[in-house]
């Protein structure tokens, strides 16, 4: 009997084929694809130009040596930095995913798709610059949407039967190996190229979940989409400079991916590569919450009216969930920061029942002062509702539920709200779409004059005209007191 184990060269794991075969050849035809990955790209942005309002975001931003400036580097919106792409796609990244107020997506693993966009806008800008620094042609917009719609793509469906949450792992693993994919694209690369950059996020070492929950739970999930994008753009440039790639990282016995950190078992793909997650990604428009508190903080906001003159008689608060929300964010006792507050769906709920609203600003220090918040939260009771789970899991429904009922110490009681479909959702794009825009207007108004916000917006909802525009020319508008682009 031998242990040794085979030299010879393994083809490349089919996950890493299916990949790279899919960044390189699969076309999009579908204009509604286009037309969401446009509306996920203005609300990416506007959510990172609202971040810039944060002190704890912001001291984040900026290069790793104070005082860097990069010629032909990547241009972090909302600021005047100008960054090399690795830095730049952090920056980019942690500014969208600060306020947990982008998109979405749900499934066995959870995540936030347009995390992606930090690596994918460094590089695209970037190449542009250098470009025309040498008298050639940049990127076009069109290019930046076909590599959101690929990393949506990648990450989505590698979500949908996979839980990495289940073995410990973040979701933010996803984000670089689509990264690195459509990177690898935009800078050029071929099959094996890509195979390798994706390869080499495989057998990165991958974030923990710690900092996600309790006890623990902290900042860095606000950048751990900003350090997964911009670890993929530094992997891309590595593999278009000739660096190996390492064909069996998921399969090889032992020391593969599978073995290692999945507990022996193998990725689950339950439909091929197309435009499915653009297509049903879900919008963060009413709240910055996490995602499965979105219905319960809407149901919320339509009990305050009844709710908010009678806190002193609540007897208690019963909410309905699915299996995700409570895995996740039912969670009681101290709440310590920020990012423990926006994590709690006891917290969420106190708050739109006793505001009837839920902003950013709610989850900070301040604001968790009043004394009326704990006492609510006490008096809030999360039960799981079996019909909810089973539909948040249906690939032809996908509901994230919730239902909620407000009792008093007399014996009266509100009537049960439910809502199963936030506004985000695609079951209600048309009521949503109108709203996100607004919400984009309003995040632009905070950071730039009217003039500059009317610019921004007039190329951005350009339809025809935004895909054609030059990546750089299209950035270079969220510079502060940025002159308008020439015609």
């Amino acid at each position: 009997m031998t242990t040794r184990i085979p030299a010879t060269r393994p083809d490349p794991d089919r996950i890493l084929v299916g990949i790279a075969d899919y960044v390189l050849d699969f076309r999009i035809q579908a204009r509604s694809s286009f037309e969401t990955a446009r509306y996920c790209l203005i609300d990416a942005l506007g959510c990172g130009l609202e971040a810039l309002n944060f002190p704890a975001c912001t001291r984040l931003i900026g290069p790793i040596v104070d005082g860097t400036v990069v010629p032909h580097g990547a241009r972090v919106p909302g600021t005047g930095f100008q960054l090399d792409p690795v830095q730049a796609a952090f920056n980019i990244g942690t500014l969208i995913r600060w306020l947990d107020f982008n998109d979405t997506w749900l499934a066995a693993e959870w995540g936030h798709p347009s995390d992606n966009l930090g690596g994918i806008l460094a590089t695209a800008d970037w190449l542009s610059r250098t470009r025309v620094a040498s008298g050639q042609v940049p990127l076009q917009m069109q290019q930046v949407l076909e590599a959101m719609i690929k990393a949506y793509e990648i990450q989505g469906v590698l979500a949908l039967e996979n839980s990495f949450n289940r073995v410990g792992l973040d979701h933010v693993v996803l984000v670089k190996v689509a990264t690195a994919a459509v990177c690898t694209w935009l800078m050029g690369g071929e099959r094996q190229q890509i195979i390798n950059a994706v390869s080499q996020a495989f057998v990165d070492g991958q974030p923990l979940r710690t900092y996600r929950h309790a006890p623990n739970t902290g900042s860095r999930k606000s950048w751990a989409g900003g350090d997964a994008t911009a670890r993929g753009v530094l992997l891309a440039l590595f593999s278009m400079r000739g660096e190996m790639g390492y064909p069996s990282v998921l399969t090889t016995r032992t020391w593969g991916f599978y073995d290692v950190l999945f507990r022996g078992q193998e990725f689950r793909l339950s439909r091929p590569y197309s435009n499915y997650v653009m297509e049903n990604v879900l919008f963060k428009i009413s709240f910055p919450a996490e995602f499965h508190a979105q219905t319960a903080v809407e149901c919320a906001v339509r009990l305050h009216p009844q709710v908010c003159i009678r806190l002193d008689a609540i007897d208690r608060v019963m909410i309905r969930t699915h299996e995700s929300a409570l895995r996740i964010i039912d969670k009681k006792g101290p709440l310590h920061n920020p990012a423990d507050r926006d994590h709690c769906l006891q917290y969420m709920v106190a708050f739109a029942l006793i505001h009837g609203r839920l902003t950013a600003e709610a989850y900070e220090d301040d604001a968790a002062a009043d004394p009326r918040l704990d006492a609510l939260r006490a008096k809030i009771e999360v039960v799981e509702e079996a019909r909810f789970s089973v539909d948040y899991l249906d690939p032809d429904k996908r509901s994230i539920a919730n239902a909620l009922q407000v009792f008093f110490a007399d014996g009266s009681r509100t009537a049960e709200v439910v809502a199963e479909y936030p506004l985000g959702h695609r079951r209600r794009r048309l009521e949503g779409i109108p709203v996100l825009v607004e919400k984009f207007r309003s995040h632009l108004a905070r950071r730039f004059p009217r003039e500059q916000q009317e610019r921004i917006v007039k190329a951005s909802l350009d339809t025809q005209g935004l895909g054609a525009l030059a990546v750089n020319d299209y950035l270079d508008q969220y510079v502060p007191g940025a002159a308008a682009v020439p015609s």
